[in-house]
């Protein structure tokens, strides 16, 4: 997706299909269990009738569960049509489509018309090319005293080789950091680390492994679609991936912000 300030033509804005077809069971397009998105929701002191802008949203989980636990109100972008389509269904079934809305619009460089309480950004860093930049836009949407949400993967070891990088969704290892040049980040940015919730091995295998069920299920329901050689692949190399490499390497967590 194009960068920058303004926004593509929406009416063509869309994920490619493989991203719908991998993650059509999951309701947290992250490694993250819905416990651990409830801990966090609790963990930064959400109040009834604060608003929360999430940027990326994916199918809306935060948002619509935030609203139903906490009374918030808030505002998802996403490119997804198939993931928006998700987020205002659950908002129906959990009782608040009258508190969270959810907007087709290219999330990079997207800036509240007012003020908001939380700035969240959860897994989708690239919008703003990397986690300062990410943090530099969702502030320009923040009231003065608010919070500042990042879900970002980090290294909880070394990798040995390049095949571990690119196994772990990476070009090269800077692409992360380990999670101490995390926090060293966020403070250079003039930030304090107040909160963070961290995804575990049994998180990660829950978001890895229901993608494989997911893709088996298509495949076994399309075998002449035009992806099918493409999910047959990932489906094929994607669970060693995981086992060798992912599991002990990558970490993911989310990180409360808060500026000084």
């Amino acid at each position: 997706m194009p960068r920058g300030a303004a926004a593509p033509n929406v009416a063509v804005l869309d994920l490619p299909r493989i991203f719908t077809i991998r993650e059509s069971s999951h309701r947290i397009l992250n490694p993250f269990t819905p416990e651990k998105l409830a801990t966090v929701g609790a963990a930064i002191g959400l109040r009834p009738g604060a608003a929360l802008l999430d940027l990326a949203c994916g199918k809306g989980e935060m948002l619509c569960t935030w609203a139903r636990d906490h009374g918030i109100t808030g505002t998802g972008v996403d490119i997804g049509t198939v993931f928006l389509a998700a987020a205002r269904d659950r908002a129906t079934e959990l009782g608040v489509a009258d508190r969270v809305r959810f907007v087709h619009g290219d999330a990079v460089g997207h800036v509240s018309e007012e003020p908001v309480d939380v700035a969240a950004c959860i897994g989708a860093t690239w919008i703003g090319g990397g986690v300062a930049g990410t943090v530099a836009l969702l502030e320009r949407s923040l009231r003065p005293g608010g919070t500042i949400l990042i879900g970002e993967p980090y290294w909880r070891a070394e990798p040995p080789s390049q095949e571990a990088i690119e196994a772990c969704h990476a070009n090269s290892r800077d692409d992360y950091a380990s999670l101490p040049g995390l926090v060293e980040l966020v403070h250079g940015l003039g930030y304090d680390l107040v909160e963070m919730v961290l995804a575990d091995g049994d998180s990660w295998d829950r978001y890895a492994a229901a993608q494989w069920f997911n893709m088996r299920t298509w495949l076994d329901a399309n075998p002449d679609d035009e992806l099918a050689d493409e999910v047959r692949a990932q489906l094929a190399s994607d669970p060693l991936r995981h086992a060798r490499y992912r599991r002990a390497l990558l970490g993911w967590g989310v990180f409360a912000l808060r500026k000084r």
